[in-house]
């Protein structure tokens, strides 16, 4: 059932939203860029808007950890499939950079972890910090080189970008009603499938497609998830006070 209810809430919405993309965004590459960004998995923010809104935090990690793997071969094979009908694009490139940014990094923290425990020790406190500096620049990078056509679009590119997340979290929490009773797993599952791993979407934007417009939605939507998802898990956690007031809560939730 946990699978189904993965499985569904994740990649069916994915489907939706890159139809959004082809047919919302004010151009074919700012499309383009909305359907890589919609195919990536879900990213680590969402485990902290998960936290705020009082909602289940271990099955957010253990969905955004299974996406993330996932997203190695669902990634470049959904990209591929949907953006081939628009321009040219390499499948097998998009697996290797996939690859590349998935599960280097975990290699290299659990080979650090294991044979340089200490050292990790010391690093650990400052990479959070690195890695948000890291996203800031590269994000920023790229709003400058597109200032000018993210002007020119206004309104409706960034319309295309708040429709592709707001229809995640509606979707994502209306296809699990069929499958959990508890609104703190719809909460949850609805805030997995919104927000994006939108670094992800720079790196594949900027290594396999010529033109810097591509990148610009997954820029955009790194701060236009943080921001939706930061105001429903306001609300959502004003809805789970009562939740917090009537249990003991020990970690463990019936679904």
């Amino acid at each position: 059932m946990g699978y189904y209810r993965f499985g569904s809430s994740f990649y069916g919405n994915a489907i939706f939203r890159m139809v959004h993309g082809l047919f919302v965004s004010p151009s074919h590459l700012f499309a383009v860029g909305l359907i890589l960004v919609a195919c990536c998995p879900s990213g680590t923010a969402s485990n902290v808007v998960t936290y705020l809104a009082r909602a289940i935090v271990p099955l957010s990690v253990t969905t955004t950890s299974i996406s993330t793997f996932l997203a190695i071969f669902f990634t470049p094979a959904l990209s591929t499939f949907i953006i081939g009908s628009k321009v040219d694009v390499n499948g097998w490139s998009l697996f290797f950079d996939t690859l590349k940014v998935i599960l280097l990094p975990v290699t290299l923290g659990i080979i650090l972890n294991k044979y340089l425990p200490k050292f990790t020790t010391r690093i650990l406190p400052y990479t959070p910090v690195a890695a948000t500096l890291t996203i800031v620049l590269i994000v920023s990078s790229i709003i400058g080189l597109g200032r000018n056509l993210i002007v020119d679009c206004g309104w409706r590119l960034i319309f295309a970008v708040a429709g592709l997340h707001a229809s995640g979290f509606l979707l994502g929490y209306v296809l699990v009603m069929f499958t959990a009773k508890d609104k703190r797993v719809r909460q949850t599952i609805s805030i997995e499938v919104s927000m994006q791993n939108s670094g992800l979407g720079v790196v594949l934007a900027k290594n396999n497609f010529s033109n810097p417009t591509t990148a610009i939605p997954s820029a955009i939507s790194s701060a236009t998830h943080s921001i939706i998802g930061s105001l429903l898990a306001g609300i959502w956690r004003i809805q789970n006070r009562k939740f917090f007031q009537t249990i003991n809560f020990t970690g463990f939730y019936k679904v």
